[in-house]
């Protein structure tokens, strides 16, 4: 797929030099050449542009703000705190959340206009009693457990739930705006479980509909489903790590592959440059001594900004124009790498991960070498490493 990409604003400052301890660079014109490749590829679906969990880690409300302007024509959040934040930044569009726990700010979200969720009895009678105390109709998306066995209505339970929203319905107090469910392996190209789904899906929606429900959107795929499965489209697609330019899985392809470009790159001011001798202990626990006489450089990032502790001897750096990995223990604030023989300087740059076009690691080459998924690598990052968002006006 070939979609045309805002250019990206020069990094400041001077190449190689970075004035800030460590930062996460936030390439805004990324994320918005990322929503509009998803639109293409959802074929008329509309797009939900996932920002739960800060935006992955990338800064939510910049990042909402971003993707409106690409096209976005929904939000969504997994907490009712996440989608109140965004209404208090100025948000006014279509936005939806779904994580809910019993005495939830249901109240709050229905008068800010919120799409809510609703998979169990209890949670219906919840929305219903704040939508009478507000004097307001409630957005409902009804969820529809198909196989994932997380949130959502078992099979057995879902006509209950469907003829008590309808009741609510002819109350007035709720309108079904949404039917929806979650896959379990769309980034497993094959797996059983999808074609499952789907069937269990088109049977839940079939039950709403001999109720009476008329939902305006039925939606099921995620990032995967929204790459590659285009009989999971429906109405309405929820991307997620998709946005922010990154794959779910090596299985279904690159970020190229679909004309994404990671959004976030995540850099750091070496701390401290020194020659040591051979056999010189590195980190707590001595896990790397020097083989010999060598150059050691201090980044100063550890795993209280997210750094994995279990990136030790594993977590590749770009440092003095090579890869270089972490040389010892991962500490809070800190780790090491060796140079060898090459030569760098105090407040020279090291880059943890990136697009990968300058020849950078990615956040995908990360989550190779500690054992996990890129989604952890980014959300991870932690809050006293500054979000500098580029490019934030279109």
């Amino acid at each position: 797929m070939n979609v045309a990409h805002e250019p990206s604003a020069p990094h400041p400052p001077a190449a190689g030099r970075t004035s800030h301890r460590v930062r996460a660079e936030i390439d805004l014109a990324a994320l918005r050449g990322n929503v509009r490749a998803l639109r293409e590829r959802a074929a008329g679906a509309e797009l939900m542009a996932v920002v739960k969990a800060d935006a992955y880690g990338h800064g939510m409300v910049p990042c909402a703000r971003a993707a409106r302007q690409a096209g976005a024509a929904w939000l969504g959040t997994a907490t009712p705190e996440e989608a109140l934040a965004l209404r208090a930044a100025g948000d006014r569009g279509r936005l939806l959340c779904w994580l809910w726990t019993p005495g939830g700010p249901w109240r709050a979200a229905i008068e800010a206009d919120v799409d809510v969720a609703a998979g169990a009895p209890w949670a219906l009678t919840e929305i219903t009693a704040a939508a009478r105390a507000c004097g307001r109709t409630a957005r409902v998306h009804l969820k529809a457990d198909t196989g994932l066995g997380r949130g959502g209505c078992q099979p057995a339970e879902w006509p209950a739930l469907v003829a008590a929203a309808r009741a609510a319905e002819a109350e007035g107090t709720v309108r079904v705006v949404g039917v929806w469910s979650h896959l379990a392996c769309a980034d497993e190209p094959g797996h059983p479980s999808v074609a499952a789904q789907l069937a269990a899906f088109h049977e839940a929606l079939a039950v709403a509909g001999r109720a009476g429900l008329e939902p305006e959107v039925r939606h099921l795929a995620n990032s995967p489903a929204t790459l590659t499965l285009p009989e999971a489209r429906f109405d309405l697609v929820r991307p997620g790590l998709s946005v922010y330019g990154l794959s779910p899985a090596p299985e279904i392809g690159a970020p190229e592959d679909f004309g994404l470009r990671p959004v976030m790159t995540l850099r750091a001011a070496l701390a401290s440059v020194k020659r040591v001798p051979a056999g010189h202990g590195v980190g707590y626990g001595h896990r790397y001594t020097t083989p010999g006489e060598t150059t050691l450089a201090l980044v100063p990032a550890g795993y209280a900004d997210g750094v994995p502790r279990h990136a030790s001897g594993t977590g590749p750096v770009l440092v003095a124009g090579k890869w270089r990995t972490v040389a010892g223990t991962v500490a809070m604030d800190q780790f090491v790498v060796d140079l060898g023989g090459d030569a760098a300087e105090a407040g020279d740059e090291a880059v943890l991960f990136g697009p990968g076009a300058a020849g950078e690691p990615t956040a995908e080459d990360w989550a190779r070498a500690v054992g996990t998924i890129p989604y952890e690598i980014v959300t991870r990052i932690g809050a006293r490493v500054p979000r500098i968002h580029l490019n934030a006006d279109m």
